[in-house]
């Protein structure tokens, strides 16, 4: 498991986000994880894609990681996008950026790009948060089976919470996201690497803090603002699909086609799920790289990952 140095920056008053920065005068390229991730599970991917001429930026996002709580108690995808548009703007200067996203973190990318026009170039995204468009089809029966987790983090945040009373507890809950065959591809991570994995959430208030999200998906504690993700988008996009996630749409694909006007795929990416970026990591950075090339002075080879 490889990690980098820590930078920090005050995006909010009160919200510090913790992120790598590797490649530092290569094309911007911002990485966003989801739950039950940190920027942890973009390890694999960090070195190999600043070798290949990006400057890669992965932070933790609000109430994740080593990011601090956030004072205003907001832990949806607007605050996610505007944290993260500070960062890349207003900390590092990069006006138009690439962005990489999976679950919450792909809704975070789209949001970006609607709410701060021109700012996101080209964006790759998989097994994420999409657009709620007037032709979007009820989510499949798949899906709703594999979702309890869902309904509890967003309905019974507070008594799940309680459940959850010590470190081990909590982490024990993170790690069967990571073991369970709803979410990753079977045998995607050692026990070594999901107790790296999960080590962050042993914090109370950070855990509780990550079910924020779901509870303001849900309506059951007020928005920051709408979030975006009710109109089609135009951002270029290359979009990959694990198909071992039993907890994402079945429909993705079709999903996909229906929401990005400049749409390359949907590729469906064998013995992935949830996780594809840490399950099929060499693959995965050689898609981004080939994809975003226009954007970068990348070599035409990709120094392996590992």
């Amino acid at each position: 498991m490889e990690s980098f140095d820590t930078h920090r920056a005050e995006v909010r008053p009160g919200v510090e986000l913790a992120f790598w920065r590797e490649g530092a005068g290569g094309a911007p390229l911002l990485l966003l994880h989801g739950w039950p991730e940190t920027r942890r599970i973009w390890s694999r991917n960090v070195a190999a894609l600043a070798a290949a001429g990006f400057e890669v930026v992965v932070p933790d996002l609000r109430g994740y990681g080593e990011t601090s709580l956030a004072p205003d108690g907001f832990y949806d995808i607007a605050a996610h996008a505007r944290d993260v548009h500070a960062l890349m703007v207003g900390h590092l200067g990069h006006r138009r950026f690439s962005v990489s996203g999976s679950d919450l973190g792909g809704g975070v990318a789209i949001d970006l790009g609607l709410r701060f026009a021109g700012c996101v170039g080209q964006q790759v995204l998989f097994n994420c948060v999409l657009p709620i468009l007037p032709e979007t089809p009820p989510i499949g029966a798949r899906t709703r089976q594999a979702s309890d987790y869902f309904a509890r983090q967003g309905r019974e945040a507070d008594a799940l919470a309680a459940e959850l009373r010590t470190p081990e507890e909590r982490r024990r809950y993170v790690a069967s996201f990571y073991t369970s065959r709803f979410w990753g591809t079977p045998g995607g991570f050692t026990p070594e690497e999901v107790a790296w994995m999960t080590e962050p959430f042993a914090d109370a208030e950070k855990l509780r803090a990550g079910f924020g999200n779901y509870e303001s998906a849900m309506g059951r504690i007020p928005l920051s603002d709408t979030p975006r993700l009710f109109e089609p988008v135009t951002v270029p996009t290359l979009a990959l699909y694990g198909p071992d996630d039993h907890v994402i749409y079945e429909d993705f694909c079709e999903r996909c086609e229906a929401s990005f006007t400049e749409l390359v795929g949907p590729f469906v990416v064998p013995r992935a799920g949830h996780f594809l970026q840490w399950e099929r990591a060499e693959l995965f950075n050689r898609a981004v790289a080939a994809f975003l090339r226009g954007s970068t002075t990348a070599p035409p080879t990709l120094a392996s990952d590992g």
